[in-house]
């Protein structure tokens, strides 16, 4: 954002509170440009923590002095534990990481197939590697400094949850394995493609249900509950 403080001024009176950018895969070989431009949100704007973002819905005040941004990681990923989270860490940065717990519970032998089968997109640098998903130790790990959300059970888009059973395990069977693991709140959720909260009224009741009180939709952060 160009203008200095009057830009910010102006972005936040306008109600532009916070940017979502967002990540997928995060190979070594993007480390030095990933950490050039996450310093360089960070110069620019103000890192956001839950607690931050609960405070704002709370109140309806921006108590930041500056725009805020959150870093997205998304699908679980080995490289986004083994490259995206220590950069954010050595810059002091809050990131949020949806995983596909399915991903992250699959064999190692059959991580490759199920990316394959539930649009989870590799690089080159992983054609050759073994693991593909990061392990539920990394994502407690990760849960200690950052936040760790359920992105469905099975990189489902919200179309396809219908039944019962499609919402145990997308929606409701995530949250409790990832709280679970990390010993803290999951307090949001994604759908594939980013999927607005308030356009299926089915699914929204359910993702309500499950207990979620956020839900990322891209670059947008709803607060829903």
């Amino acid at each position: 954002m160009s203008g200095g403080f009057a830009g910010y001024r102006t972005a936040m009176d306008e109600g532009r509170y916070l940017r979502v950018v967002n990540y997928h895969n995060t190979p070594e070989s993007t480390a030095d440009r990933l950490r050039e431009e996450l310093a360089a949100y960070a110069a620019s704007f103000a890192c956001v923590t839950l607690e931050d973002l609960d405070r704002f819905y709370a109140t309806g005040e921006w108590d930041l002095d500056r725009p805020g941004f959150i870093p997205v990681f998304y699908e679980g990923y080995l490289n986004n534990a083994t490259v995206a989270a220590p950069i954010c860490d050595e810059l002091g940065i809050t990131a949020w990481f949806p995983i596909i717990t399915r991903f992250i519970d699959c064999p190692v032998p059959e991580q490759r197939a199920f990316a394959d089968a539930h649009d989870i997109d590799l690089v080159e640098e992983e054609r050759g590697a073994e693991r593909l998903a990061m392990t539920w130790d990394q994502v407690a790990q990760i849960a200690e400094r950052h936040l760790v959300i359920p992105h469905t059970g099975s990189h489902e888009q919200i179309s396809k949850v219908v039944t019962p059973a499609d919402v145990e395990r997308e929606i409701f069977a995530p949250r409790r394995a990832v709280e679970k693991v990390t010993g803290r709140e999951a307090p949001g959720f994604v759908w594939l493609y980013g999927s607005p909260f308030g356009t299926s009224p089915e699914q929204d009741r359910a993702v309500l249900d499950a207990g979620y009180r956020y839900q990322i939709s891209n670059t947008m952060i709803q607060r829903i509950a």
